[in-house]
């Protein structure tokens, strides 16, 4: 039989692995850290968003990335449905869109998974550290020592360089290329919060619509110690990262008219902060932003309006990449060819988070690795002539 190496044992890498086990090829799949799927494991703690049910289309354009367009065509949020109901996992699509396993754990699906795997014949290889190559085979750290590892088709997999804790620390930049410097994506960004803030903390800001350049983004985000954190800045941070200016609308839902119409109609007397929070209902979270980013407020009620409705707020650049849920950056599209093979490395093949994309959170980020890994696990076997 042909054989097949499959480096990373995340999503992009097992999906590989099924690709080129159901092809017929030997595969064992190396993976550094102890089990199989920490990062999978990590992205369902709070639900396992696999997928997002909307438009094709629509669906890859969010990726900003046409090159891999055929890929997400192959096996975007319908195929990604199919294949885990095929695992004998039940899913569902909530009011956004987002398609969940029924017990919104990734644990039942991922070992669903590995059986499936381990009963097509894939090895599965744990603590096996990859250090480069020597010729053309792959040199690994394990348990037992160096281990060398020569194979008809190899796909790395091994993820970007956000929560190396987890795996995926961007150290094999070093042994390909060309790769694109790693940026956080769908991260937080600082703020230099003065002391009135401490109280706040942890407080969600909900219901608000957050803009950068021309993009806009509903959401929520959470006042944290370090800054603004949570989906509504996520969305946006591909913009905010290149230096575009926060602006929030803390009342989405009334125009400029009805908020200076409310401020107007305070009793004599009253306070500002009465009147934000009789008048218009705003919670103490949202006063304490405003007056951290607007003081003083303006006392007319139209200008105040105005304020309320396009509220800017200054960054100090997004938090650190470790701590951030993907990364933009990695292995460059002219590096590879249309099946995601390494242009100077006939055989070699590259998937999932190492590829240079980014893409929001809401089932994007998994659809996109299993895609990509499904891809190069195609195009590997046939590469091995099988």
């Amino acid at each position: 039989m042909r054989q097949a190496l499959v480096i990373g044992g995340g999503p992009a890498g097992l999906m590989a692995a099924e690709a080129l086990a159901a092809a017929g090829l030997a595969v064992t799949v190396a993976e550094k850290m102890p089990t199989m799927g920490r990062k999978f494991l990590m992205a369902g703690k709070s639900g396992l968003n696999l997928t997002k049910d909307e438009a094709r289309e629509d669906f890859i354009a969010a990726f900003r990335a046409e090159w891999l367009r055929p890929a997400l065509q192959a096996f975007g949020p319908g195929e990604v449905r199919g294949w885990a109901e095929a695992l004998g996992v039940e899913m569902f699509t909530g009011s956004t869109g987002r398609v969940f396993p029924v017990g919104m754990k990734a644990s039942p699906l991922l070992r669903a998974w590995l059986a499936r795997l381990g009963g097509a014949g894939v090895s599965l290889r744990t603590r096996w550290d990859w250090q480069g190559w020597d010729g053309g085979a792959a040199v690994f750290a394990t348990p037992e020592g160096r281990v060398q590892v020569g194979a008809d088709v190899t796909v790395l997999a091994m993820g970007g360089a956000s929560w190396p804790r987890l795996g995926s620390d961007g150290a094999w930049a070093r042994h390909v290329g060309p790769v694109a410097p790693f940026q956080p994506a769908n991260c937080g960004f600082r703020v230099n919060w003065s002391d009135h803030m401490a109280a706040h903390f942890g407080a969600p800001i909900k219901a608000v619509v957050l803009r950068a350049g021309a993009e806009e983004s509903r959401g929520e985000i959470v006042l944290s110690r370090e800054g603004l954190e949570g989906g509504g800045i996520y969305a946006l941070a591909h913009l905010l990262r290149e230096g575009a200016e926060l602006r929030v609308d803390l009342l989405p839902d009334h125009t400029l008219a009805d908020i200076a119409a409310r401020l107007a109609q305070g009793k004599a007397g009253d306070s500002l902060s009465n009147r934000l929070r009789k008048g218009l209902k705003l919670d103490g979270a949202k006063r304490a932003l405003l007056q951290e980013c607007a003081r003083p407020l303006p006392q007319d009620p139209m200008a105040l309006a105005a304020v309320l409705k396009d509220l800017r707020v200054p960054l100090q650049g997004p938090q650190d990449m470790a701590r951030a849920i993907s990364t933009a950056g990695g292995l460059r599209a002219g590096a590879l060819d249309a099946g995601l093979m390494l242009r100077d490395r006939p055989g070699v093949f590259a998937a999932g988070e190492m590829l240079d994309w980014e893409a929001p959170t809401g089932g994007y980020l998994l659809t996109g690795c299993m895609a990509t890994g499904l891809w190069a696990g195609r195009h590997a076997a046939a590469f091995a002539g099988v």
